[in-house]
């Protein structure tokens, strides 16, 4: 075949797109036309039959399924490590310092009465986690209401041999009725956001401190509909009811999944993405198991048929939420000195039709987490205002959203971000110093409730997900030069659209009476922040930075500097 001379840029359509642009396109193309929506159905669908907790058996078998779909695609079992060859996985086992836990049956009932008001066939997040058995005919006994379970609702109550109910978190309720003689809990605690007098069946599940296998008790989480039945009884005297709790509580190893499509050139540089197993949902987050697991195929494939080479590495990784990715970058300095990104898929295959919940990029630390304004905005979950020491300077938020809304471009894929509120797999790797970012979906009025089901879940959701974070790990795990000059140029794009947003926000503020000068300095911080993301976009390129990148990125920090001086000099007038 005739090999050509290049040049800078290429017809596509009726645009031109620079060499860079369309090995971003042939990635997306690549990588839509393999990965499968159908696959991360059939794993979301297994692994949400599961109640998972780290070392349960319904963890191990999700891990075990998805080990299954690695070697199908062609990863062997690392032997002496990483190096083993091109595709490796490896199941790391380690002994947990606390026993494990699964759910089997539960009901409660009024005394006297044979149909149960609340069972486990229907609310599989009623048992709190590491709740005792009762004996298997139940327990019948009073039930005492402690209003919202502060401490000045105890007073004068007495709990010895009875139940304790309370508008609370089971976790407090049960340390403090425990001590007063109680024989166990009903606790009721929901979020607004969850709609509880509409979904009345809801409930989200909770945990109780573990003890040991002499003391441990119970505890039941209530839904709306049976807080208030249980309220309406009491109202008219004394009441009883029958407990049955069945759970297993047992030694057991925990189990992590790491596999490996191993870089060419600096395989000790990489992607790391993760996924986390625990929690008992499907969109949480059986959906980040089963997207992972398919983003893992396709790479496999990809490979495979010589479409893609990673010149860095990009490791894929399954475990205990928070737990598995810290442990994964401290146990390992070397390792960790290598890794470059770090993505953590956590509920990314909602269907949003039917959750409320909308698809979000949760940033690193950047000043919309220090100044909320305009349309970002928290999320439910809710979030700190940061300080501007906290900030991140840093271009992973603009690169990856860039990469989503190039998938949006695709199919009109909806695409939101939200600033940094921290509590998922993002988080090991920000405390770490390595960028982290977290692609997710909320507020989901099924959140953490056992209406979390498969039916509730969209496979075209999760492949959208799947294909916006593989393309971003594509692209930098293979950079040029011609790759870094123009994902600089889509970070000056970003940096002028957003000080012409924060500009129009502070012109709005001044003309209300803010300050000046204190408009002037969001304008600065932001400006700062994207100079200071312009300066690690050196890191980029597999083969280290060029004379052409470090004067391009000198020259857009300059024309930010002009764009600012100019915006604050507006603000002025």
């Amino acid at each position: 075949m005739k090999k050509f001379l290049p040049f800078l840029f290429i017809a596509f359509g009726s645009t031109q797109l620079t060499y860079a642009q369309q090995a971003f396109e042939n990635h997306y193309a690549n990588i839509r036309n393999e990965f499968s929506a159908d696959h991360t159905h059939t794993t979301t669908a297994f692994v949400e039959q599961r109640w998972r907790l780290a070392g349960n058996k319904g963890f191990d078998e999700s891990i075990y399924f998805v080990e299954k779909i690695l070697k199908d695609a062609g990863y062997k079992k690392e032997v002496n490590g990483e190096a083993d060859g091109p595709l490796t996985y490896r199941i790391e086992t380690r002994k947990m310092r606390r026993p494990t836990w699964e759910p089997v049956d539960a009901s409660l009932r009024f005394e006297g009465e044979v149909i149960p008001f609340l069972k486990f066939v229907t609310n599989r997040n009623m048992i709190a986690t590491y709740s005792a058995s009762t004996p298997a005919e139940g327990v019948t006994a009073e039930v005492v209401d402690v209003g919202r379970g502060k401490k000045e609702d105890f007073a004068n109550k007495d709990l010895k041999g009875k139940i304790a109910l309370a508008e609370t978190g089971a976790y407090q309720l049960y340390r403090q009725a425990v001590e007063k003689g109680a024989i166990g809990v009903l606790a009721y605690s929901l979020p607004e956001y969850t709609q509880p007098e509409k979904n009345v069946n809801s409930i989200q599940f909770q945990s109780i401190a573990y003890t040991d296998s002499v003391n441990q008790k119970w505890a039941l989480m209530l839904s709306y509909q049976a807080k208030e039945k249980l309220k309406a009884a009491l109202a008219k005297g004394v009441v009883r009811v029958t407990v049955m709790v069945e759970t297993k509580i047992y030694k057991a190893d925990e189990l992590t999944l790491v596999a490996n499509a191993r870089g060419t050139v600096k395989p000790d540089e990489r992607f790391v993405y993760s996924a986390h197993v625990q929690e008992p949902g499907a969109n949480d987050n059986a959906t980040g198991v089963a997207t992972l697991a398919e983003m893992a195929r396709t790479t496999a494939k990809l490979i495979q048929e010589k479409k893609f080479v990673p010149q860095r590495t990009i490791t894929f990784l399954w475990g205990d939420e928070i737990v598995s990715t810290d442990r994964y970058i401290k146990d390992d300095a070397n390792r960790a000195s290598g890794i470059k990104w770090g993505l953590s898929l956590d509920m990314v295959g909602e269907d949003v039709s039917k959750t409320g919940g909308t698809f979000l990029i949760e940033k690193m630390p950047d000043p919309s987490a220090i100044w909320t304004r305009g349309k970002e905005k928290h999320t439910e979950w809710g979030g700190s205002v940061l300080k501007e020491s906290q900030m991140v300077p840093h271009y992973f938020n603009d690169l990856l959203l860039n990469r989503c809304l190039q998938q949006s471009k695709f199919n009109g894929w909806v695409v939101n971000t939200n600033p940094f509120e921290g509590g998922s797999d993002h988080t090991p790797f920000l405390e770490a110093k390595i960028p982290g970012l977290l692609m997710w979906h909320f507020t989901d009025v099924f959140y953490h409730t056992d209406g979390d089901r498969l039916d509730m879940t969209s496979s075209n959701e999760m492949k959208n997900v799947g294909v916006s974070a593989l393309a971003t790990a594509y692209i930098l795990a293979s950079a040029d030069e011609n790759t870094t000059l123009t994902l600089i140029d889509e970070i000056k794009k970003n940096a002028i659209d957003r000080l012409e947003v924060e500009f129009a926000l502070s012109k709005e503020a001044v003309g209300k009476g803010g300050k000046v000068s204190d408009e002037q300095h969001i304008l600065e911080v932001w400006t700062s922040y994207y100079t200071g993301a312009l300066d690690k976009m050196t890191e980029i390129p597999v083969k280290g930075a060029t004379r052409k990148i470090d004067t391009k990125i000198a020259a857009v920090k300059a024309d930010l500097q002009k764009k600012l001086d100019e915006l604050k000099g507006w603000l002025e007038k």
